[in-house]
């Protein structure tokens, strides 16, 4: 029987398959940064909110403490957001007739809260209490950055699962003591991983195997 195919389509077919294991990887490799990057995860992205809120100039200016305004952030699962009142505290006396305060006071004349937006929202099948984060010593810093410099707010980090993991497969690398736990300057000793497993016991943190269990943040 005659040769259909010249035998050159042997160097061919060899040469496409080779070719495409590197397209396929290269697609592969697009595609998880198309995923990582801020136009899918929202970090490093402002967000337009009802009222211009400067954590710059409230924390890092003024030095207000984040519970002041995140009440329950020390015994609850959400950090929760200040009711106007908490706002009115100080501008009924400072820049109270200021234009930019106006959905402020509305708020508080009309007794509606402000709808902000949310800026850190994970998945409703992610379970994340911030009590527990607080109390084993992990501090504000550690999830959203830097607010005390953020003149606007945005989302620091992608709150992936794989950025999740990090953090719970060596927990020792992140936690602090836990009066330094609201300090957006702490730093960390030069062995801070000794710091940490020390830490870790004296908080009782579990187990690398038992904090990346699926049961941990999905239930």
């Amino acid at each position: 029987m005659p040769q259909i195919f010249h035998r050159s389509f042997n160097t061919l077919s060899r040469v496409s398959i080779f070719g495409a294991v590197f397209i396929l990887a290269a697609v592969a490799t697009v595609i998880g940064q198309i995923v990582r990057s801020p136009h899918v995860t929202g970090a490093h992205v402002v967000v337009v909110q009802p009222v211009p809120f400067s954590h710059k100039h409230h924390v890092g200016g003024l030095g207000i403490d984040c519970r002041y305004c995140h009440t329950s952030v020390e015994d609850s699962a959400f950090a929760g957001l200040p009711p106007t009142k908490t706002c009115m505290n100080c501008h009924s006396q400072v820049w109270s007739d200021a234009p930019m305060l106006e959905p402020v006071r509305s708020s508080f004349r009309e007794d509606k809260s402000i709808e902000w937006v949310r800026v850190n929202n994970l998945p409703d099948f992610v379970y994340f209490d911030h009590s527990i984060h607080l109390n084993k010593g992990v501090g504000c810093v550690t999830c959203h950055g830097q607010v005390d410099e953020m003149p606007l707010t945005w989302r620091e980090n992608s709150l992936s699962m794989e950025w999740c993991l990090d953090c719970h497969r060596q927990p020792a690398l992140f936690i602090r003591p836990r009066e330094n736990v609201f300090d957006m300057h702490w730093e960390p000793p030069s062995d801070r991983a000794a710091l940490g497993r020390q830490l870790i016991g004296e908080y009782k943190i579990a187990t690398p195997r038992q904090l990346t269990n699926c049961s941990i943040c999905h239930r």
